[in-house]
């Protein structure tokens, strides 16, 4: 077996990623500290041709030498915009019709495998600060609070996979 360059990958270029149909998934930066963290989740929203990051908080916004480094260009491609107040954009989206999922250890939480999904609803899923996680008060306000199940002795996954693993299984649950 060969393994094909990037040339052979057959990808989108910008412009037909900008047009091309996108999976109705929204996700929300809730004061991500990390650049390269924020950067992976560009990445991976392009690869799934997610609609749109929203950067909340104290997370950083392109351009950035350091969110650059992890996105390899994806800052250009995946639409994003800057909202100081997550609590104000969730609410925001819900008046919009947005089914708003928070990604948390929480009393009652689903299990991100017994999420059932409705392909005729758009959904925005809110990941957290890499030591405190989403605020307590954009959790009491989501519409499902969403827990990724895990097996070690580890407490969380980094925010970067938790969101490759979310995208992962949302694409498989809408298109798969």
């Amino acid at each position: 077996m060969r393994k094909l360059a990037n040339d052979e990958l057959d990808r989108l270029d910008v412009a037909a990623f900008k047009a091309a149909d996108k999976l109705p998934v929204i996700l929300i930066l809730d004061n991500i500290r990390s650049l390269n963290n924020i950067g992976s989740v560009f990445r991976t929203a392009d690869a799934f041709l997610i609609q749109k990051i929203y950067l909340c908080g104290i997370t950083a916004k392109p351009p950035h030498k350091d969110i650059n480094k992890t996105a390899l260009g994806a800052t250009e491609s995946v639409a994003w915009e800057y909202v100081e107040d997550t609590l104000a954009l969730v609410k925001r989206l819900q008046q919009e019709g947005v089914v708003v999922a928070a990604l948390e250890q929480a009393e009652n939480a689903t299990f991100l495998n017994k999420f059932k999904l409705d392909a005729n609803k758009e959904y925005a899923f809110v990941f957290g600060n890499e030591v405190k996680g989403v605020q307590q008060s954009v959790v009491s306000q989501a519409d499902v609070v969403l827990e990724i199940p895990q097996f070690g002795t580890k407490h969380s996954l980094n925010i970067s996979v938790s969101t490759g693993v979310v995208v992962w299984d949302v694409w498989n649950k809408l298109m798969g």
